[in-house]
């Protein structure tokens, strides 16, 4: 084996291991959370509502296509200081009402527009650090994909996400290979990953049988 390639992997192993760290931790924390349905705080009440009033109604807004319709909302939204990622948005006709989440990690607000009156209502609550994890778990998500990363935070932390993932697969797979460089650790390091491998086909087997 090259030694300056086996150096050069073994410090690319370490260093970016220990960079992305906190991102792997905040994933993994968050999974506890996702499997107990559980969250410290998560019935925070919500603040009194406040009124907005004034706002620049784009024009049909209500009838635009879904992506378009959103981006037109968040320049809305922005001008009057109500930021967040938009989860989806209803459109009550009778009413000629717009309602809607807009999602912080940590804060969540509904939002209700007044069409006509050009007012929006907002409700807003604390959902806590552990909701935030558990949303930036799931975000963006394969759900209303035609409208997901609306907000421009959650299209960096898209990147950040897929970065995360790609440094699992690498940290993994150069572990494996930096592994094999190490003769005296063959037997057991393969016997481990052997039961690792075993434990996993178990586990998928009782899950779906």
């Amino acid at each position: 084996m090259n030694r300056r390639f086996y150096l050069a992997l073994r410090d690319l192993h370490l260093y970016l291991g220990l960079f992305f760290a906190p991102f792997v931790a905040a994933f993994s924390v968050s999974v506890f959370f996702l499997v107990h349905a559980w969250l410290p705080g998560a019935d925070a009440e919500a603040d009194a509502p406040r009124v907005v009033a004034g706002l620049t109604m784009p024009a049909g807004v209500e009838t635009l296509p879904a992506r378009e319709r959103v981006e037109a909302l968040q320049r809305m939204l922005a001008e009057a200081g109500i930021g967040g990622e938009i989860g989806f948005v209803r459109y009550d006709v009778k009413a000629g009402r717009l309602a809607m989440p807009v999602i912080m990690p940590g804060r969540e607000k509904e939002v209700v527009i007044e069409l006509a009156a050009r007012t929006a209502t907002v409700r807003e609550r604390e959902t806590g650090v552990w909701d935030a994890l558990v949303f930036l778990h799931k975000a963006p998500g394969p759900h209303l994909v035609d409208i997901r990363k609306n907000w421009w935070p959650m299209q960096a932390w898209h990147w950040l996400a897929d970065g995360t993932s790609y440094l699992v697969c690498f940290i993994s797979l150069s572990g494996i290979y930096l592994w094999v460089a190490l003769k005296a650790e063959r037997r057991v390091g393969l016997a481990l990953l052997g039961a690792g491998a075993a434990t996993f086909a178990g586990v998928v087997y009782a899950v779906v049988h």
